[in-house]
């Protein structure tokens, strides 16, 4: 649909959370709907061609140091840079997402509790209790939205949305998919809501 963004994310990335508060603004402002689309990422970066932090070259992991400060600043958002609990395991929070789409309701606060959780305070969001205890802060009925996020159609969904976004060409996350053009990272906003501004349609690369 021409009035929805497309939001392909996971609560693993610091450039996720560094974004999400400037993406629903902008959605608000230009009144577009947001599709949250969370992701299994290296399904993603095995077609893209990207790879774990782990692998990266020391040059590209001093620039991922540089941008996060950078950005951070920018964003007024007081990023830890080596938090605690940092890589673990987003499933449980990226399906407490899709659990709560399912439900009818708007994640977006959740999805902003849970990167704050990671990466401002030194929390765990592997952890279930820590899960809970954000979705009950944000107004959601904790047990029901973990059930159901523990649920096979969850994992599906997931899948399913690592498949869209391979398909629209994400290259990793945040990528933000308006009228089938693909922006990848959060310093893109803006030209994404360039694009909607203007009325264009997206881009040929043919």
């Amino acid at each position: 649909m021409s009035d929805t963004i497309h939001y392909y994310l996971t609560t693993l990335s610091p450039f996720v959370y560094l974004g999400h508060t400037a993406l629903m603004e902008m959605a608000v402002r230009r009144g577009k709907k947001v599709a949250f689309k969370p992701v299994h990422l290296p399904g993603v970066w095995e077609v893209s061609g990207s790879v774990p932090l782990g692998q990266r070259s020391e040059t590209r992991k001093r620039y991922r140091l540089l941008e996060l400060q950078r950005q951070s600043e920018y964003r007024r958002i007081d990023l830890n840079l080596h938090p605690q609990f940092f890589p673990t395991d987003p499933k449980l929070a990226d399906r407490s997402i899709i659990a709560i789409v399912l439900s009818g309701e708007d994640p977006q606060a959740f999805a902003r509790a849970a990167g704050q959780a990671l990466w401002e305070n030194d929390q765990q969001i592997a952890d279930e209790t820590v899960i809970s205890e954000l979705l009950a802060e944000t107004g959601f009925d904790a047990n029901t939205i973990l059930e159901a996020a523990k649920a096979p159609e969850t994992a599906e969904i997931r899948e399913t949305n690592t498949a869209e976004a391979v398909a629209a060409g994400a290259i990793g996350v945040p990528s933000y998919v308006y009228k089938e053009e693909v922006f990848w990272g959060q310093d893109q906003i803006a030209m994404l809501e360039r694009m909607i501004e203007s009325g264009r349609d997206a881009y040929s690369t043919e």
